[in-house]
């Protein structure tokens, strides 16, 4: 390993002397929040990247391993939804002194759980809306605001974002579905590098398919 040091997933700052780059997942204290090894942000705090996240809902936040996230990104949650089959959407029961208990959840406009794939590139100031899922290896443009469910291995971006183009061919997007390098031991991965960041593309193609 490079200067003798082991990749750890439970170390807050990845990078010596700097904390606005942190590994998320040793910092979260929420059972509604679950991330994978190796995933950081561009930021020494997470949780201010939540928002609307409320216990009485139990929606989750679910991101896997070796995510990139982008300082500014926002995962909006199923918090900010307003009730939209009466006639105004205006919430009386958050607020102090109006007569209105708070709606069943079947009156809330409820998008379930947000999931994130492994390996995703969240780029700067992008807003994921709830209950989106975003597949494995994709690319989120900066200031994207991703209202929709997003293909593994694409590239989205724009408001509301859209399908800028496939990253791969479809056979090496099956490869590296099948091949889930993030599950790997840090050894193996370590071992890997060279071919995962590789352009020659047909090398990789061919080197991948003899590990399936």
């Amino acid at each position: 390993m490079k200067n003798g040091l082991i990749p750890d997933p439970n170390k807050v700052h990845p990078i010596a002397g700097y904390d606005k780059e942190i590994y998320v997942k040793p910092t979260i204290k929420s059972d509604n929040i679950i991330v994978g090894d190796f995933t950081y942000i561009a930021d020494s705090d997470f949780y201010s990247h939540v928002t609307h996240h409320y216990q009485w809902l139990s929606d989750k936040l679910i991101i896997g391993k070796f995510c990139q996230i982008a300082s500014g990104v926002e995962f909006v949650m199923n918090g900010a939804n307003h009730q939209m089959n009466a006639v105004s959407t205006f919430p009386f029961y958050t607020l102090e002194g109006w007569d209105m208990d708070a709606p069943k959840l079947s009156d809330l406009s409820l998008k379930g759980d947000t999931v994130i794939g492994n390996d995703v590139w969240i780029c700067q100031n992008a807003t994921i809306l709830p209950g989106v899922h975003i597949g494995d290896g994709a690319i989120i443009g900066a200031n994207s605001v991703v209202t929709k469910d997003v293909e593994p291995y694409t590239i989205v971006a724009g408001n509301p974002a859209k399908v800028i183009k496939k990253r791969f061919d479809d056979e090496l997007v099956s490869i590296m579905e099948k091949l889930r390098w993030w599950d790997k031991s840090i050894e193996e991965i370590n071992s890997l590098i060279p071919l995962l960041t590789s352009g020659d593309l047909q090398k990789v193609k061919k080197e991948f398919l003899k590990m399936l």
